[in-house]
């Protein structure tokens, strides 16, 4: 161990120690101890290699410390050469695993899901009917070396002088990049990097997959004026107002029109859609084959965004079957009642589901989807939830530490997992996405 000055906080920051990492952890780091017994968080590095950490922050008070492998001693077999320039200890926080295989990225998200299940909900991956496989999405199955070009939505962070680029892992810094590897060709084909930004903070691409809308949504820096937007292709261009955090359109459509499921979907205003290609097509199957609808059944969409669950769930309801959605976002409530406006007995409700759900008088339903934002549904609303009776439950989830703890609520409350699950459609990062269907457990296996 090298020593660096400490502050009056007696920091950690720069210290090197030589560890033999262990487990990999939610987060997209892994564990490792030093001699003393201290805790390492460490990045960059994979499970039984043995590395040189730096600590990039915690004293010597924390519980543990977070670290970037910086020097690989003994390398894992599942590491490769990052393909990114950008990616590595101090650069782009983007990407979590650029230095491992596409099948050791799956494999460790799995080892995080088992986990998290395990610690959090007491479940094996066998009792939540999980054959402990992470899913990539169609498409994404490449050699080493080489990147799926997924991500379909990409902030850019706009130094002082009017570059773009990605911010550092927990940090505020930039690094400056000239094209981002994961980047969709629709996002990708803007230019956006090569672009002079000025007075602005931040930049967002949008490149539909459904259609050729392209969408950049400008935020400036306090006081500034918008550039002219001269880009490389017909784009939209919205603005986030200073005062309020609302999004205005400069000129082109207000929305960018998606598909999935044989369906267009309207998006306005810079708002919520899966950011992978393949994922909404992906996810809608998913719910669908585990909640089996049939004709004439009762449905609730809770955080429902633009309706996508909803309208896969009116189709197969028939005419005689109902749909209620929820959505706290008056955005994408809009954008909901217009996507389904076809549908007569689909119906969207605006506000937080724990406020609305209990006001609707709904006292019974069959199928109930989920998809909450990254901190979970919460105790409360499941339990409302079960007090349905929905012979089916389907819980789509971004985080696994979120799924988890409310599995142990629904648990709690009557339902168990009848299947789990997980699909890579995130690739290069340590998301996930998590699809459960529940049911009660009165009816068996």
């Amino acid at each position: 161990m090298t020593s660096v000055e400490q502050n009056e906080k007696q920091s950690l920051v720069g210290e090197e120690y030589e560890v033999e990492v262990g487990p990999v952890a939610h987060g997209g780091h892994c564990i490792a101890r030093t001699e003393d017994g201290r805790v390492l968080f460490v990045r960059h590095t994979l499970p039984g290699e043995k590395i040189v950490a730096k600590v990039t922050e915690g004293d010597v008070d924390s519980r543990y410390l977070r670290a970037d492998a910086i020097t690989v001693l003994d390398a894992s077999k599942d590491r490769v050469a990052a393909p990114c320039p950008y990616a590595g200890p101090g650069k782009c926080g983007g990407c979590d695993w650029q230095h491992a295989k596409p099948g050791a990225q799956r494999r460790l998200k799995g080892e995080v899901v088992a986990e998290q299940l395990k610690r959090l909900a007491g479940l094996t991956p066998e009792e939540a009917g999980w054959d402990g496989t992470v899913m990539p999405a169609e498409g994404d199955k490449l050699p080493a070396g080489q990147v799926p070009q997924w991500r379909t939505r990409v902030q850019f962070a706009i130094d002082e002088d009017g570059n773009a680029g990605l911010r550092k892992h927990r940090s505020h810094d930039i690094e400056l990049i000239d094209h981002c590897m994961i980047a969709a060709p629709g996002v990708s084909e803007l230019g956006i990097e090569q672009q002079d930004w000025p007075q602005m903070a931040t930049v967002e691409a949008i490149a539909a997959t459904g259609s050729q809308d392209r969408q950049v949504v400008l935020t400036p820096r306090p006081g500034g004026r918008l550039p002219l937007v001269e880009l490389d292709k017909p784009v939209s261009v919205l603005r986030v107002e200073e005062k309020d955090g609302g999004v205005h359109r400069v000129h082109g459509r207000p929305f960018v029109r998606e598909r999935a499921d044989g369906r267009t979907y309207r998006v306005g205003m810079g708002g919520f859609w899966q950011v992978h290609p393949q994922a909404a097509d992906t996810l809608i199957k998913a719910v669908m084959q585990g909640l089996m609808p049939r004709k004439g059944e009762m449905a609730l969409d809770l955080y429902c965004g633009v309706g996508i669950f909803a309208g896969a769930l009116a189709e197969r309801l028939g005419e005689t079957g109902a749909v209620l959605g929820i959505e706290s976002t008056k955005r994408a409530v809009e954008d909901a009642r217009h996507n389904l406006a076809d549908f007569p007995r689909v119906r969207i409700e605006q506000g937080k589901v724990e406020q609305i759900l209990p006001k609707t008088g709904i006292t019974e339903c069959d199928l109930v989807v989920l998809d909450p934002p990254r901190a979970g549904a919460g105790k409360q609303t499941v339990r409302h939830i079960t007090g349905l009776s929905a012979r089916r439950i389907a819980y789509v989830a971004c985080d696994p530490a979120a799924l988890a703890r409310d599995l142990g609520y629904f648990k709690e409350n009557g339902y168990k997992v009848r299947t789990l699950r997980v699909f890579d459609l995130f690739p290069m990062t340590h998301h996930v996405e998590c699809v459960a269907i529940l049911e009660p457990i009165a009816k068996g296996l």
